[in-house]
């Protein structure tokens, strides 16, 4: 099963496999570590928070370096919009794509 991430207006931009981040089209453009959600240069970018990326403010968790690339896997179809979410933290997956 895909774990897709949305933006706040409910649009799949991107996908979770392994501990990566990919874009719809399954180029790598972020990683994990745990919940925190870095570049894949490896600066810091927001949090994991349900199915978003997200500046929830809590400081700045610094650069876990890159681990080199972790090669395209391909595009997991669109699963569609889920309707707009607000958590209450700004949505910042686009800060990936930079």
């Amino acid at each position: 099963m895909t774990d897709y991430i949305y933006n706040s207006r409910g649009a799949a931009v991107g996908f979770i496999r392994g501990k990566y981040i990919h874009d719809m089209h399954g180029h790598a453009v972020g990683q994990l570590n745990g919940t925190h959600v870095h570049k894949l240069s490896g600066s810091y970018v927001g949090e994991l928070h349900k199915d978003m990326v997200v500046n929830k403010h809590l400081g700045n968790y610094g650069n876990i370096g890159n681990p080199g690339n972790p090669g395209n896997p391909g595009s997991p179809g669109n699963p569609g919009n889920r309707g707009s979410v607000n958590y209450g933290y700004p949505d910042v997956f686009d800060e990936l794509l930079k």
